[in-house]
């Protein structure tokens, strides 16, 4: 019984949720030190120095105009992540609404919003951004608008979903006859239940945004030079990998392995989060185990 109580505790921590949340972490404060780790300006040239290996001095070596790769790429964690972020939040605070009110509400009003969403699901999301910054104008700003808006009828789906099997059941009725508002049951019944869900697919999404904004930047529709960015840079060493890999490999490899850790830190928050998949106990039996433990 007592091996039991350790074990149900122990797949809490798996080794993909450990792994992915050090990957992230390592990675937010990475980004946050960025002025005091780095030892150089990322956007200052020196000619002299350009295309350099790897050594003491500059880990990655440098670019084609002398800058630090390993600094830069810190620096561009920056951009990368807090754009991804903003995308997201641009979602949530379009999408989580629309969903709520076209689900439980329903009629005229949710299908034109649903055919609206139609026609922006009809476009592939990437090419539609493109179109989107292509009228906005380039920049950083604009790439994360146009994802944003992009990214609203995925969430705005999956939201009016969970609404619409969250309004049926027995606990909305019993509010309802209690006199309850529709705004108190919405907001303080339906979406809560419909959370563990959603967090799952905003981690998910944090992924594919990054994935999104490096191609935008890659195509010279994101981010501008000299900004650091991991899309940027790939798109500027692409021409010298031969001459210098680490170009390419560095930031390439920080959206692999950025993109993946959100992945399966999505994967074991849904698993958790959602009841018909979890195989642990909540989080009021975890303490109650965890003090047995220690009183053992």
């Amino acid at each position: 019984m007592k091996r039991k109580k350790k074990n149900n505790i122990g797949t809490l921590f798996t080794v993909p949720m450990i792994v992915s949340v050090a990957v992230i972490v390592i990675i937010i404060i990475a980004s946050i030190l960025a002025p005091i780790i780095g030892r150089y300006d990322p956007d200052a040239l020196n000619l002299g120095q350009a295309l350099l290996g790897s050594s003491g001095e500059h880990l990655f070596g440098t670019d084609q105009v002398g800058r630090d790769i390993f600094t830069r790429l810190m620096f561009g964690s920056r951009t990368t992540l807090l754009s991804a972020l903003l995308v997201v939040l641009i979602s949530i605070v379009i999408g989580i609404p629309l969903g709520v009110i076209c689900g439980y509400y329903g009629g005229k009003l949710d299908n034109i919003i649903m055919r609206i969403e139609d026609v922006i699901l009809a476009f592939p999301a990437l090419l539609l951004a493109f179109l989107l910054v292509a009228s906005f104008g380039k920049g950083i700003a604009n790439a994360i608008i146009a994802l944003g808006i992009v990214y609203v009828p995925m969430l705005s789906r999956l939201t009016r979903s969970l609404t619409m099997v969250e309004k049926n059941k027995t606990y909305v009725e019993a509010a309802r006859s209690i006199g309850f508002s529709d705004v108190r049951i919405i907001f303080r019944h339906i979406l809560p239940n419909c959370i563990p869900t959603l967090i799952a697919q905003l981690t998910l999404d944090i992924g594919y945004a990054i994935l999104d904004l490096a191609a935008m930047s890659f195509l010279g529709l994101g981010v501008q030079p000299p900004t650091s960015d991991w899309g940027a840079m790939l798109e500027e060493g692409r021409q010298y990998i031969q001459t210098n890999p680490a170009l390419v490999l560095a930031p390439g490899l920080a959206i692999i392995i950025t993109v993946v850790a959100f992945n399966v830190l999505s994967d074991n928050i849904q698993m958790y989060l959602d009841p018909t998949q979890r195989k642990l106990p909540p989080f009021k039996k975890l303490k109650k185990m965890a003090g047995g433990l220690v009183e053992e």
